[in-house]
């Protein structure tokens, strides 16, 4: 692939997360030897694969230099590839220049966007990188897992003792089952689908694409259906709802708001939201960002769930199915540089999100007019 490339040797740097409760690691030991048997440097924080179940020895088996300072790990590397966006401690140890190879969500903050802004930093977002099929490839297996955990977490919370209803989500014979709304049947929908069409839930999959529809019926268990989502379809569906599901993507934007605090006054007490969308700002009037420590909040006797690292709860199945798909993005990265990766394709191109100082990504530039 690379004959008539000049292949360059990168610095790389792989941080151990900080973000509260983050346990996922960016590349794992076996991803590592592959930059580095292609002869690549890469600096591993001490310890940051223990959450995902990797030792030190792991990483320097496979060819990597462990450091203990973070602070000398981003100052020795070129290129950062971690997992979530910059952190507010992080943000010192960020340069001028510094390539940083992430999952960012920068249209869910603009404080965030703009303090990476003005440390120039280049930044390379997993979620907005497509590719020939214009999917979205390394942004869909954290996808897949916080659709099914958003299933797994809103039945829990729709037990007593966290102040749901009482109820168990696929019922049992002569008693009634869980209504579930899924808003977007995307591929964070599609597989909150499966999951609750697994536990015997009734669900509902609300979308605005008929393919998309027509798709997902063919291939979901008959519990499963699919409507047309229009004003009058979502007010009537949250009323009846013991589980709502946000579901809804817009790369690079931020997440339109389908329930208003005025529908939440007409859902069921001990109800629950789960909103998986919240990394992009959320899909409801009434969301913020909660941890894994305290993951859900109440409004209007409604159980609001909002961890906006959902799948870092599952750190070892996230990390392994993260590495799957970048892999060959970060060789890629590693061999061309920065300029050669985005001029492979114009889904390479689009995961350019800013740089010297300037958004690029015409997505931010739409939802950040202030900051262009």
């Amino acid at each position: 692939m690379f004959e008539d490339l000049n292949l360059i040797s990168m610095i790389i740097g792989i941080p151990k997360e900080v973000k509260p409760f983050e346990y996922r690691v960016a590349l794992i030991p076996s991803t590592v030897k592959a930059l580095t048997s292609a002869g690549h440097t890469v600096f591993v924080e001490q310890t940051a694969g223990l959450g995902s179940g990797f030792l030190d020895e792991d990483y320097l088996e496979a060819g990597a230099v462990i450091l203990k300072n973070p602070n000398e790990l981003y100052a020795r590397s070129e290129t950062i590839i971690k997992v979530k966006e910059p952190q507010p401690s992080e943000m010192a140890f960020l340069r001028p220049g510094l390539m940083l190879f992430c999952f960012f969500h920068f249209a869910g903050s603009e404080c965030l966007t703009k303090s990476c802004l003005d440390k120039r930093i280049t930044a390379l977002a997993f979620e907005t990188l497509f590719d020939a099929n214009h999917r979205l490839p390394i942004l869909a297996p954290m996808s897949e897992i916080a659709g099914r955990l958003s299933v797994q977490e809103g039945a829990k919370c729709l037990e007593n003792p966290m102040h749901g209803r009482g109820l168990l989500l696929g019922g049992v014979p002569g008693v009634e089952r869980g209504e579930v709304l899924i808003l977007g049947g995307g591929m964070v929908g599609e597989n909150a689908a499966r999951i609750a069409a697994g536990f015997g839930a009734n669900v509902t999959i609300l979308d605005i694409n008929p393919q998309r529809m027509h798709d997902l019926e063919s291939i979901l268990p008959p519990n499963v259906k699919t409507q047309y989502n229009s004003d009058s379809a979502l007010k009537s569906l949250v009323t009846k709802a013991d589980l709502v599901i946000g579901a809804a993507l817009i790369p690079g934007k931020k997440a339109p708001k389908l329930i208003s605090q005025e529908m939440l006054k007409t859902m069921k007490k001990g109800s629950v939201l789960v909103d998986v969308a919240i990394d992009q700002g959320g899909c409801f009037e009434t969301s913020h960002p909660t941890t894994h420590d305290k993951p859900t909040y109440i409004v209007d006797d409604v159980v609001h769930y909002a961890v906006a690292n959902m799948p870092g709860a599952v750190s070892r199945t996230s990390t392994f199915a993260l590495n799957q798909v970048l892999l060959p993005y970060a060789v890629d990265l590693a061999n061309l540089g920065v300029d050669g990766f985005l001029a492979l394709s114009h889904g390479h191109e689009n995961a350019l999100n800013m740089r010297d100082g300037k958004l690029s990504l015409t997505a931010l530039k739409e939802t950040f007019p202030n900051l262009c």
